[in-house]
């Protein structure tokens, strides 16, 4: 018998078995089955009885009528229902939607609408928000999910690797935003990355600053359960809590965009001895923000990734060799996107379709694909066909590569505004302004803004005879769209505009 026929006579069972979460949380109740899980206030949870409780949201939904394929979605803050609800969701067969708490009820509405939703699980301080968005689905309260759920036997559905596990709508970069299709093969690998890259371990104690609707938290909810390390759940993010936990509970890793750190070092308390990672996403740290980072023990990697990428598609992996350099030197060095994640493909730069040269110089529209790449947008096909024109997703993104291969990005695509790690969509708001009776027309440009990153500045123009006031057309837009993403500053008069009547945005962001 040959090699070849050797291998083939090996059963299937025997050398595959579905990449998929769940499968961690499996491992982690058998290995880690009395360790500590998850800490929300007084709530402590071993990793078995968090395992138990997973299976059992399972077949609650079962209960409910949900079959493999449905989409389930969850409306919550950083707290035990939604990263249940990781778990749950997936071992009963459905697909995941987590909805961004941020957004006003047309625009959840809306994502409940288009990915299907049928069941909407939620937290006691969204119940009214519930009622008001989920009319046509079975909308289940906490106190109910807890009685369904002590009701309802363990269950489980197989999982194909790459089915649909979760939908995940982008912040609105285009007017509406559009459901990203996750798969299971994606997170588990994009999970094992990150437990790879941060080092993660039983005694790791994981800070929930960032939102585990974004991106499904950068997969940590299914990282640091892999580890076997600590869950601690924060509904929000207030400073003097987020350092009374890191004390008090012993937290050694958060993840967040640069505004939670600008927030944190505000109220920081002396500089201790003991240190704590920090993922940093959403808009480079300043050389400033690190330094005072250094100062409170904070230890910042910088991460680069999309919601079309499962989150940190890049990290700027940080080199032994560089800690001999001058301090200004390394602030840079650290602002860099990086290179690619262990289970990623190699970042291109494309320009025409080819590869720049890495001289830190020529610009290029960042590329990417592998394992954490979406399956696509749900229901959106000529929107993944540009989005995936030859077999390499492009972001949008604009940047060069340095002779390192390291990413560092210069500007972006579309006039997209990240305001303390959310987008805003300069289109969104400029239809919201247009709406308003005296507005002949707007045009909106990021502004930098010490505490957000960027925030939203708008130029209008008003109708012949009409007036209004900032005030009016800021209640007008919040009326419409999130508060987040109202503009802060109305400036009155004339647009400049190109030979063929396109607004000059660059005269805009000049400004400023």
């Amino acid at each position: 018998m040959s090699g070849f026929e050797g291998w083939r006579a090996v059963p299937s069972h025997v050398s595959y078995e579905p990449l998929t979460p769940t499968a961690l949380l499996d491992r982690a109740a058998e290995v880690h089955a009395e360790r500590l899980a998850v800490v929300d206030g007084d709530l402590r949870l071993t990793y078995r009885e968090l395992h138990d409780r997973c299976l059992r949201q399972a077949g609650l939904l079962r209960g409910l009528g949900v079959e493999p394929g449905d989409r389930v979605a969850v409306l919550g803050a950083n707290s035990p229902l939604l990263l249940e609800s990781h778990f749950g969701v997936l071992y009963a067969g459905a697909v995941l939607v987590t909805l961004n708490i941020r957004l006003a009820a047309a625009e959840l509405r809306h994502i409940l609408e288009h990915s299907g939703a049928t069941v909407l699980l939620h937290d006691p301080e969204f119940a009214e928000l519930a009622e008001e968005i989920g009319g046509g689905l079975r909308v289940v309260g906490p106190a109910e999910h807890e009685r369904l759920r002590a009701e309802a036997e363990p269950h489980r559905v197989e999982a194909d690797e790459r089915g649909l596990m979760a939908l995940n709508y982008t912040s609105g970069t285009t007017g509406h935003p559009k459901g990203v299709m996750y798969h299971h093969r994606g997170a588990y690998l994009q999970s094992l990355a990150m437990v790879a890259h941060f080092r993660l371990t039983p005694e790791t104690v994981y800070l929930w600053t960032l939102p585990m609707f974004h991106c499904n938290g950068w997969a940590f909810p299914w990282a640091v359960t892999a580890a076997g390390g600590v869950h601690v759940c924060l509904r929000r993010v207030d400073p003097a809590q987020v350092w009374r936990l890191i004390d008090a509970e012993g937290v050694t890793m958060f993840c967040g965009a640069p505004t939670v750190l600008i927030s944190l070092l505000e109220v920081a308390p002396p500089a201790r001895g003991r240190r704590v990672a920090v993922a940093v996403g959403g808009a480079p740290p300043s050389p400033s923000l690190l330094a005072g980072c250094e100062r409170a023990g904070l230890d910042i990697t910088h991460l680069y990734g999309l919601t079309e990428t499962f989150g940190p598609a890049a990290i700027c992996d940080w080199r032994p060799e560089w800690n001999t350099l001058p301090v200004a030197e390394q602030a840079v060095l650290r602002a860099r996107q990086g290179v690619s994640n262990l289970v990623s493909c190699t970042i291109r730069v494309l320009k025409d379709g080819t590869d720049v040269p890495r001289d830190g110089a020529t610009l290029g529209e960042v590329a990417l694909r592998g394992n954490t790449v979406m399956l696509g947008y749900y229901r959106d096909d000529e929107a993944t066909r540009l989005a995936v024109p030859d077999g390499w997703f492009r972001t949008g993104d604009l940047g060069v590569l340095h002779p390192d291969g390291y990413l560092e990005l210069r500007d972006r695509a579309k006039d997209v505004i990240v305001s303390g790690g959310e987008n805003i969509s300069s289109i969104e708001v400029e239809s919201a302004l247009a709406a308003h009776p005296a507005v002949l027309e707007a045009a909106v440009v990021a502004m930098p803004d010490e505490h957000w990153g960027e925030r939203p500045i708008a130029y209008v123009t008003l109708r012949e005879g009409h007036t209004v006031s900032p005030e009016e057309l800021r209640a007008h837009v919040r009326a419409r769209l999130a508060a987040f993403k109202a503009p802060d500053r109305y400036e009155f008069g004339p647009l400049p505009k190109t030979s063929s009547g396109k607004i000059r945005k660059n005269e805009l962001r000049a400004r400023r």
